[in-house]
């Protein structure tokens, strides 16, 4: 058992780390930063200094342009890119992009892939994954869904409302679950300006890190051929899983970069600080805090080292993602909350970045499944004795 860094891991590492540190940071707060995310042309600024620096949408296979990362790698490339709150955007790692590229390589047809994969590697264009439903739809439960394929000589007519998607506003395409006549569940793809999409509204939320926001979509009689849709009809679900259980990992990542950033922040301060005559660091009080912040950002970071080795190793890691995700949303969050309270009031102004984190990451906790859900699941397994299947 070795946790040291291979030279090629740790030369990854300063990589992402310099390149971050230099080229995004000082562009956090560029005022086409917004309340929904970084604008378009933000967006397209970052991906280019990606580009130029060879780290544009590494976790892509070399066929695709990409540098075929493994998971192990991912964790380490992509916790430093997540220092900043822009690392993930100029990088083509972020959700839900990053998830639907790994989605789409595994199932999409080779026709697929050339019309919506290939530019979405090249940070040509973004997407959205479209599964979410307003009551009484498809939440935490996806078994509720309530958006409906019928089929229709060679093509399928889609109907239902999907809201929080993520990236909505400006996605070229979407992929699409909903539910068919005997119950299973499909995935389809479809142009966003196709007739029968609507994009009814962007709706407010606390965290502003994903370009597009978080949209309300209406499929009004939504035409889609059958040679779009995504895999085999019946396998939603099943699909669901191949792609939410790498991106559970890898919101662990991005969020393990900002948590320790606001720690490194909050310590820096500890140390510069003076109150009541001494050290702001010396008091106990902080200095516990900071102690506990170092215990849950190793946590995460052994969780999600661990997981990624597995799924290396070939493994589903269906239980072992669940545990990670829940153990680092609720480790990272804590170790940010921390912060906050340490630097005091500059913690909850825009003096720092860290203010920003905090409300970004509270979503994290409900992200790609609450952790109440996650918990429930892993019990199930546990009692039913599923050797964590």
């Amino acid at each position: 058992m070795d946790f040291s860094l291979t030279p090629a891991l740790k030369s990854l590492q300063d990589e992402v780390r310099t390149f971050i540190a230099e080229q995004i940071i000082p562009l956090e707060k560029d005022p086409r930063q917004t309340a929904h995310g970084p604008s378009e042309g933000l967006r397209e600024e970052l991906v280019s200094l990606a580009r130029k620096a060879g780290l544009l949408t590494p976790h892509a296979s070399k066929e695709l342009g990409g540098r075929g990362w493994s998971h192990i790698e991912k964790a380490i490339a992509f916790e430093e890119a997540g220092y900043s709150t822009l690392g993930p955007t100029a990088m083509n790692i972020h959700a839900p992009d990053e998830g639907n590229i790994h989605l789409l390589e595994v199932v999409a047809t080779p026709e697929q892939k050339e019309r919506w994969l290939k530019p979405m590697v090249q940070g040509k264009i973004r997407s959205c994954f479209a599964m979410t439903e307003p009551a009484p739809g498809a939440g935490a439960d996806p078994s509720m869904m309530q958006t409906t394929a019928v089929k229709d000589g060679d093509h399928y007519v889609i109907n239902g409302d999907k809201w929080f998607i993520t990236g909505a506003e400006g996605a070229s395409f979407a992929i699409i679950m909903a539910k068919m006549e005997d119950g299973t569940a499909t995935m389809f793809l479809s142009d966003m300006n196709a007739p029968g999409i609507e994009y009814v509204r962007t709706m407010d939320a606390m965290d502003a890190c994903f370009t597009g926001g978080h949209g309300v979509l209406k499929f009004n009689n939504l035409r889609v051929h059958e040679s779009s849709v995504l895999g085999e009809i019946g396998k939603g679900f099943r699909y669901a899983q191949v792609r939410l259980a790498p991106a559970r990992l890898t919101h662990c990542m991005r969020w393990l970069g900002q948590a320790r950033r606001t720690h490194d922040i909050a310590l820096n301060y500890a140390r510069k600080r003076q109150a009541f005559g001494v050290q702001l660091g010396a008091h106990e009080g902080v200095s516990f805090m900071l102690a506990d912040n170092e215990m849950d950002l190793h946590t995460a970071r052994l969780h999600i080292w661990h997981t990624a080795w597995m799924l290396d190793q070939g493994e589903r890691c269906n239980f072992e993602s669940s545990r990670a995700k829940v153990v680092c949303s609720e480790a990272e969050w804590r170790v940010v909350d921390r912060s906050v309270q340490i630097l005091g009031g500059q913690g909850v102004t825009g003096e720092t970045i860290v203010s920003r984190i905090f409300t970004d990451m509270r979503a994290f906790r409900i992200y790609d499944g609450p952790s109440e859900v996650h918990r429930f699941s892993m019990g199930k397994k546990l009692i039913a004795g599923l050797d964590k299947k």
